[in-house]
């Protein structure tokens, strides 16, 4: 079999495997940073090379055939392979070079590793990062993630994890609310003012606002009538005068610098402990990773303390 034909049935594997997992071309072409029709001509001559179909495609969908299914798995255990020879031969080199894919949830993303990234590339100018923000889970090692930083308890066996520097979850409000309205001196009085609350975009649930008492820990969930599912739109309305939110602490930090927000309840505010990166145990040498890790983590411990509480 000629050289160049082996080539372009690797790529047709890639390119199969992504989109079988992924279940379109376009996610497909997002994860290898091609564009979709490179990935769909990539599968109809895989499929040409092989004889067999392994998509049915709609205008709505794409699924596996059975004989797609078949071959599917054993497609994506090749692109892992691949990937991690790719990785060791990037670990031989002392300088980080190459692609870096990371992932985040939005708030994260913007407010901690989005400023990061200048820094890191005037270091390392051989590296070349894709930052990709979401609130909606995503499946690190099928789309081809270097490094994801989330919140929550996220046990994965397949995954290394570290975990990254503490923050605050706080409530805050505009100065102009709290004139209007007075402070709560206690979080059972947040029942006579407004507030704005935040809802999970992947379970549609609403945040509890979690206080630290006398007593011990107490959940709550304010009644509202406004809500959001970016913490973006949540602190813009805080702003506006909106009422009480509860947010992360890195968040606001900035709003509450230029004093367009003030800590309220400040002295119930709770400490969490659960943002934790990780990454594939195939990515453990990269220098690009390494030296990615190591600066997000000294970055969390100056940028996560309490904003002003």
């Amino acid at each position: 079999m000629k050289e160049p034909m082996v080539l372009e049935r690797l790529t047709g594997l890639a390119a199969f495997a992504r989109a079988g997992s992924l279940g379109s071309f376009a996610a497909a072409a997002r994860s290898l940073s091609v564009s979709p029709s490179a990935v769909s001509k990539s599968v109809q001559r895989l499929e040409t090379q092989l004889g067999v179909p392994l998509f049915t495609r709609t205008t709505r969908s794409l699924r596996l055939t059975s004989e797609g299914q078949a071959l599917h798995e054993r497609a994506v255990s090749l692109l892992r392979d691949a990937e991690e020879i790719g990785q060791a031969a990037a670990a031989t080199r002392s300088e980080p070079s190459g692609p870096l894919r990371i992932a985040a949830s939005l708030p994260i993303g913007v407010h901690v590793i989005a400023p990061l990234l200048p820094a890191f590339r005037r270091a390392h100018p051989k590296v070349s990062v894709d930052l990709r923000l979401s609130d909606q889970m995503v499946d690190i090692i099928e789309d081809g993630i270097d490094v994801a930083v989330r919140i929550g308890e996220l046990p994965d066996t397949r995954l290394l994890s570290r975990r990254l520097a503490p923050y605050r979850l706080c409530c805050f409000a505009s100065p102009s609310y709290l004139a209007a309205r007075g402070a709560p001196q206690h979080p059972d009085e947040l029942a006579g003012h407004e507030t704005v609350v935040l809802r999970y975009q992947s379970t549609g649930q609403v945040l509890r606002w979690r206080f630290q008492t006398t007593e011990g820990t107490r959940d709550l969930t304010p009644a509202s009538s406004v809500s959001s599912d970016a913490s973006e739109a949540l602190v813009a309305m805080l702003v506006a005068g909106g009422g009480i939110g509860m947010a992360a602490t890195f968040v606001v930090a900035s709003r509450v610098a230029r004093g367009e927000l003030v800590p309220v309840l400040a002295d119930y505010a709770v400490e969490r402990d659960d943002i934790t990166a990780l990454w594939p145990s195939s990515r453990r040498a990269n220098p690009a990773v390494r030296a990615f890790l190591s600066l997000l983590q000294h970055a969390c411990r100056d940028r996560m303390p309490g904003a002003g509480v």
